[in-house]
């Protein structure tokens, strides 16, 4: 991938090789590449007259999906249902992830952090807690949370396992990665309507290490947890679901789009952050070799002593310009794994929708045993409707906050390109400048007599 419009040397002039400055500004938020954030561009269509974010296709359209009126029932002392739109004053669960603590044993090596918690709440016996979690124990309240709530969409976790090559596990980058998307899961429990008040997510924020040990041993057995995956088995050879709303067939068909797209858009995002870490460790080199250049040329020694502090100028721009885009990275990383579980989730709801068909289809040829089948029935409507109203509930929350993370992010990315640029460019001008008026005051010394 050819990268164009880099401030590193003087300006180009109309009928350089690359675009000028202001072209490469208005062509990119993402990054230095034109083709990826063209595509981008256009996998994100952001009109600011609709309220809808028109994610990344123009063929799928989802708007009577978004006319969905929450039906879960929602506690009436839950005030955390939009994290965008509550202010800090009106949140009653505050929760911090942070000092993460390596630890080694003669079995395994691992890291812990603390869970600082501080609610208003009365179902809390107390107003602070502090406990120390590792990743295992978050792996737990997952499992936990989509098994009380499978028709919920439960915020992802960090993969455990990271890509050879991209960062060593237990490094301090790895670490603070972690611990940042540790921090947003549990902060997205907490400001959802319904899962904030799990018991499960309460304990974990409660209990002390032993404590939580204790209970996770209280969970389905071995042979429960088989059960549930040969009911799943089963229901998935079952096939296509029969009786499927339309509304949820328009959101398999989203969520198919909108997985392509942003798995697009992630490997674009890296791929830009590595051309951007080259092209930084080679400026690195510049600087040094102008000044040192600079030693040997007398007649030109100011102007190469220039050119080295404008590249370091431009090369500590650039570095704080990639602290920018790694801020990015993992929003993208985030809504690829939340693809994953969106699919999960709607398999689950086709489950449900898998046991009632057919149960129906049983009961039409059974002559014996109606009664017994029509209460079953009767039943698994009742499931099948509690699915369908906490998917629907969800799935408005989920997009409206998507597009809030998407908007927000695509909006930092660009002003810190755009002052990027505008830092580079003036430091290249004001040495330009610098060097007319030098070459002015030699002239105006010639012409003398």
């Amino acid at each position: 991938m050819e990268a164009e419009g880099r401030v590193l040397g003087p300006p180009l002039p109309a009928g350089g090789e690359g675009p000028g400055a202001d072209s490469h500004l208005a062509a990119g938020a993402l990054g230095t590449a034109r083709g990826p954030l063209l595509a981008a561009a256009e996998v994100l269509a952001l009109d600011d007259e609709e309220d809808d974010l028109e994610v990344f296709s123009k063929d799928t359209s989802l708007a009577e999906v978004n006319s969905f009126s929450p039906s879960v029932p929602i506690s009436p002392s839950s005030i955390n249902q939009y994290k965008f739109e509550d202010g800090p004053e009106l949140r009653d669960l505050f929760i911090t992830v942070d000092d993460p603590e390596s630890h080694i044993t003669a079995i395994e090596t691992f890291i812990t952090y603390r869970v600082v918690t501080k609610t208003t709440r009365g179902e809390f016996d107390s107003s602070e807690y502090e406990v120390r979690r590792r990743y295992q124990d978050f792996l737990w309240l997952k499992s936990k949370l989509e098994e009380a709530h499978p028709t919920l969409i439960i915020p992802p976790l960090p993969e455990k396992f990271i890509m050879k090559g991209m960062v060593e596990r237990f490094s301090d980058e790895f670490i603070e990665t972690r611990r940042k998307a540790l921090h947003k899961f549990l902060n997205r429990i907490a400001d959802h309507p319904t899962l904030t008040f799990n018991e499960d997510f309460k304990i974990f924020l409660t209990a002390q290490a032993w404590e939580l040990s204790s209970h996770k041993k209280q969970g389905p057995g071995l042979l429960s947890r088989m059960g549930q995956t040969v009911r799943a088995v089963a229901s998935s050879v079952r096939g296509a679901v029969k009786n499927r709303p339309e509304m949820f067939t328009e959101m398999n068909n989203y969520m198919e789009t909108f997985s392509q797209k942003i798995n697009l858009l992630d490997k674009i995002a890296h791929r830009i952050y590595k051309e951007e870490r080259d092209y930084f460790n080679e400026m690195k080199e510049y600087a040094p070799i102008h000044t040192l250049w600079s030693a040997s040329e007398e007649d030109i020694a100011d102007s190469l002593r220039g050119i080295a502090s404008c590249i370091d100028r431009c090369c500590k721009a650039t570095e704080k310009r990639m602290a920018a885009l790694s801020e990015h990275l993992p929003i993208l990383h985030e809504y690829v794994l939340y693809s994953e579980i969106l699919m999960g989730v709607l398999k689950r709801r086709d489950q449900i929708q898998g046991e009632l068909d057919s149960k129906v289809d049983a009961l039409a040829h059974k002559k014996t045993e109606k009664d017994l089948f029509s209460e079953e029935i009767g039943k698994l409507e009742d499931k099948v409707e509690r699915a369908n109203n906490a998917l629907k509930a969800d799935w408005d929350r989920w997009k409206q906050n998507m597009q809030w993370d998407m908007r927000s992010s695509f909006t930092n990315v660009a002003e810190n390109n755009l002052r990027y640029y505008e830092e580079c460019l003036a430091t290249w001008e004001s040495f330009l400048a610098s060097q007319s008026v030098d070459l002015h005051v030699e002239e105006d010394s010639e012409d003398r007599p």
